[in-house]
């Protein structure tokens, strides 16, 4: 086992998991990868594949599930499916924050309802936040929830658009960020999620073209007069969806680090063999000091990035608040990934820049870690604020 592939603070049940998705990414994934990327092909074979190992179940314990792990063992689940490809670690990263919501927040109806379907993927689950106005704001939402009574049944009306929602196309719930009450002040309070089924009124819109992310599918959503039964809102109270889904984030941060963490990680073991095997002036390249360096310093950056992601779920598990640390570790894995993947190419040199190497598709899957889950830029806002909050506090 290389440095870069500790079990440390893992039970040895979830240590035996790593080793078998590990193993899974090795024989199964890698081989079929690129073609598929490169084609834009759903892997339905490869999420079916996911199903049987239990991934979708990561999050829901019993009596719903019995897949629940530790905060430090999903992270590392997800390095090892993100170091095969990090779309497929995309396909169940919003899964499981709709899992962890629903066990945190739902009603007994809802938990029931869901939940162990949830757990074997059967029913698989996403998240609506993004607006085409909003971006990171998520308090300027505008897809609204209004009261209504439809057939005798009471329930809500939604208006509105949700854009890059990941998954969306292969959900049967999403669970949707809306404005319940329009004149609530401070505004998020006024805002609530509601559980939606692909019902009348709801639109899977056009896959959205990416630079990377492939394979799975990002659309645009919308909502005209959709009508959904009262029974939808999480949690059975509205105005408190705000801080539900920002307590759903912290571990949503703590996956797209460990996405971010799992891409350098296979662009780092491509970089070192390629360093070891291919030689000029005589010698192998990464006798070369600006070679040896990159290699040092993509090490030392990935493993340091594993390091705050883990003391990251460490706190999350914990139950105390989380945002300051899983954003920590969202923006410094998110940065360091970028940094690593274009050294791995500066190491191969001109073949770095051909599709026939691994290296030009950790480059490109890099950057959805750094806008993703909010982008980086607000990240720093929330550390900040943070960090002022937690020194008051003392």
């Amino acid at each position: 086992m290389s440095l870069l592939e500790s079990m440390d603070g893992l039970s040895p049940e979830e240590a035996e998991f790593v080793e078998v998705v590990a193993k899974w990414v090795d024989r199964e994934v890698r081989p079929v990868v690129r073609q598929l990327e490169q084609d834009d092909v759903y892997p339905a074979a490869l999420i079916d594949s996911m199903k049987d190992i239990g991934i979708f179940g990561l999050a829901i314990g019993e009596p719903w599930g019995s897949g629940s792990v530790s905060g430090r063992a999903y992270a590392r689940i997800t390095e090892e499916i993100a170091r095969g490809w990090m779309s497929l670690a995309g396909a169940f990263g919003g899964h499981s924050v709709v899992s962890k919501l629903l066990t945190k927040h739902g009603t007994s109806e809802q938990q029931d309802r869901y939940l162990p379907s949830m757990s074997t993927g059967a029913i698989r689950a996403t998240m609506a936040l993004t607006e085409p106005d909003g971006g990171s704001d998520l308090q300027a939402i505008r897809t609204t929830a209004t009261r209504s009574t439809r057939d005798g049944v009471d329930g809500y009306v939604i208006n509105g658009a949700k854009t890059w929602i990941t998954n969306s196309r292969m959900s049967d719930v999403v669970a949707l960020l809306c404005v319940t009450d329009m004149s609530a002040e401070p505004r998020h309070k006024g805002i609530s999620i509601l559980l939606v089924e692909k019902v009348p009124g709801f639109t899977v819109g056009r896959n959205l073209p990416k630079l990377g992310y492939r394979g799975v599918e990002s659309c645009e959503l919308s909502f005209e007069d959709c009508f959904v039964p009262s029974d939808a809102l999480l949690g059975g109270v509205e105005g408190q969806g705000f801080v539900q889904m920002m307590g759903g984030l912290e571990i949503g941060r703590i996956q797209v680090a460990a996405r971010a963490i799992g891409v350098a990680r296979a662009a780092f073991d491509d970089a070192l063999a390629y360093a070891q095997q291919r030689e000029s002036f005589g010698q192998p390249i990464w006798k070369h000091q600006s070679v040896g360096n990159l290699l040092a310093d993509m090490a030392t950056q990935i493993t340091a990035g594993q390091r705050l992601n883990y003391h990251a779920a460490d706190r999350y598990d914990t139950g105390v608040r989380a945002d300051l640390e899983a954003g920590m570790a969202k923006l410094f894995c998110s940065e360091m990934a970028a940094k690593v993947t274009l050294d791995a190419i500066r190491i191969h040199g001109g073949h770095g820049y051909s599709t026939e190497f691994d290296v030009e598709r950790f480059y490109r899957d890099a950057p959805l870690m750094i806008v993703g889950e909010g982008t980086n830029e607000i990240q720093r806002n929330v550390i900040a604020r943070q960090l002022v909050e937690r020194r008051r506090q003392q």
